[in-house]
């Protein structure tokens, strides 16, 4: 099993989602998983924002789930010189035996078009990085995923289900 998984704040906290796929081009989630957290800490000014992390582990625990892979939105590494981000400190909090492949739509100055995927010709691409898989096959099983637009299906599902607007 593998999970999309996304946090959304609010003033009262945090909502993590997960959303539970076995095959890359499905359509719809097989399961879908969320927990309200109470307490987030306010992000650090000039460090990186790592509010999301206990709020996936949070997740993750409250629902005894073990995917194989957990694909998130955001950044493994945040330039080529492989800068932890969110994805990184994620693989490492679960002992580095689960791989994260990161999905941005937004690329960190300097980060190379090597990690650009395009998932329909006209539109911008989305930053991949990755750990504990391939970056050629993380790429891969990005294009692979359902959706005709720039974001893949799953990945705009659980983010709908982090901001409490999945119907």
């Amino acid at each position: 099993m593998k999970l999309a998984m996304a946090v959304h704040h609010d003033s009262g906290g945090a909502t993590a989602a997960a959303v539970a796929f076995d095959d890359w081009g499905a359509p719809e989630a097989l399961r879908s998983y969320t927990s309200r957290i109470t307490h987030v800490e306010k992000p650090q000014r000039g460090e990186l924002d790592l509010r999301d992390l206990p709020c996936l582990l949070q997740l993750l625990r409250d629902h005894a789930l073990d995917p194989e892979l957990i694909v998130i939105d955001g950044c493994v590494f945040l330039d080529a010189q492989d800068t932890p981000g969110l994805g990184r400190h994620l693989h490492h909090a679960l002992g580095g035996r689960i791989g994260v492949i990161g999905v941005s739509k937004t690329a960190m100055p300097g980060m190379p078009a090597q990690f650009e995927v395009h998932r329909e010709e006209e539109a911008r691409p989305v930053i991949v990085t990755c750990i504990g898989i391939d970056i050629g096959a993380a790429k891969a099983r990005l294009r692979a995923m359902h959706g005709k637009r720039r974001v893949p299906t799953l990945l705009k599902l659980v983010a709908r289900l982090a901001k409490g607007t999945a119907a």
